[in-house]
């Protein structure tokens, strides 16, 4: 295989790693803790941590939901999934735990037909 490629899938193991650890961090969880509401082990969430290992998208989902975040924003960092038009306002509306699935599309409805109309008077000027 190309060590480029290779190069690259580990730098993606390791940006998605301290993603997980910064949102860790900012959470005020330990790794213990994290490693236990998601069901893994602590060597395990370690090595993800520091790019030993990429997780799958079944294991990224659980730390999704021991961080109380969005399985699709750690999606986007391990490149799994694009990230949305929206950008970060987007995100955090998917992100947003407080407000049903339908609420969530709503807001993103409103959003993205707010950019549609600037872009199409931007595009008058």
């Amino acid at each position: 295989m190309d060590k480029s490629i290779d190069k690259a899938v580990a730098d993606l193991g390791r940006n998605i790693g301290e993603y997980i650890r910064e949102q860790r961090n900012n959470a005020k969880i330990s790794l213990r803790e994290l490693a236990k509401q998601a069901g893994v082990s602590n060597p395990y969430l370690s090595q993800i941590e520091r790019g030993l290992r990429k997780p799958s998208a079944e294991i990224l989902q659980q730390i999704a939901k021991g961080l109380r975040i969005s399985a699709e924003v750690l999606y986007v960092e391990a490149g799994i999934l694009q990230q949305r038009e929206g950008g970060a306002l987007a995100d955090a509306i998917v992100a947003a735990t407080d407000l049903t699935e339908r609420q969530k599309q709503v807001l993103l409805d409103v959003y993205e037909s707010f950019r549609r109309e600037n872009a199409a008077k931007n595009k008058e000027e």
